[in-house]
């Protein structure tokens, strides 16, 4: 299964790039500051966009209440999220400061663009911390529940037909149905 980044996210991380591309082209301390930004930036972004973001791209789905086994591919990137959270914290601390230094030039040689810029970046930072990361590491604890409430479906005991006496395995349409049961009380996205 392909996970994908959501687009507004992607486009965002885009324009980012972008505008941190433009900042490094400012002449004096501004263009330096913005290099140094770059030199923290980078490798970060890559990790979000490698394991950090694209699992948000199940929101829509499971907000609607589907799923699918495939989803457990998910869980690689959501675990490894879990298991970096705190370098990736430390690295936000790490641009925050590059940023800081950033507003602090540009606004000493009077780049206002550039300052809208680094301060737009220093929300998206928090935005992250305080949405986007939880929000994927609630997504993998969510797929892993509906897995174990699965599992535990396959293995509940077969049921007797009313008058016929003959037993039968729940379907897949009833280990669905005990699974979404199982997992009734997990709040939903609205």
């Amino acid at each position: 299964m392909r996970f994908e980044i959501p687009t507004a996210m992607k486009a965002e991380h885009d324009e980012l790039h972008e505008a941190l591309v433009h900042a490094t082209k400012a002449a004096g301390q501004t263009g330096e500051a913005a290099k140094a930004v770059v030199k923290v930036l980078h490798a970060h972004f890559v990790k979000e966009e490698e394991y950090a973001l694209p699992p948000l791209g199940l929101l829509p789905a499971l907000a609607r209440g589907e799923f699918e086994p495939a989803m457990k591919e998910v869980l690689a990137m959501t675990d490894k999220l879990a298991a970096e959270l705190p370098q990736m914290l430390a690295e936000h601390k790490q641009i925050v400061a590059a940023l800081e230094k950033l507003v602090a030039a540009a606004k000493a040689e009077q780049h206002s663009d550039i300052v809208n810029f680094a301060e737009k970046l220093m929300m998206h930072a928090l935005a992250e911390e305080q949405v986007a990361y939880p929000t994927a590491l609630l997504i993998g604890r969510y797929v892993k529940a509906r897995l174990a409430a699965s599992r535990i479906a396959r293995r509940l005991p077969h049921t007797r037909r009313q008058g016929g006496g003959e037993c039968r395995q729940r379907d897949d349409a009833d280990r669905d149905r005990y699974a979404r049961q199982m997992t009734a009380d997990m709040p939903k996205a609205r």
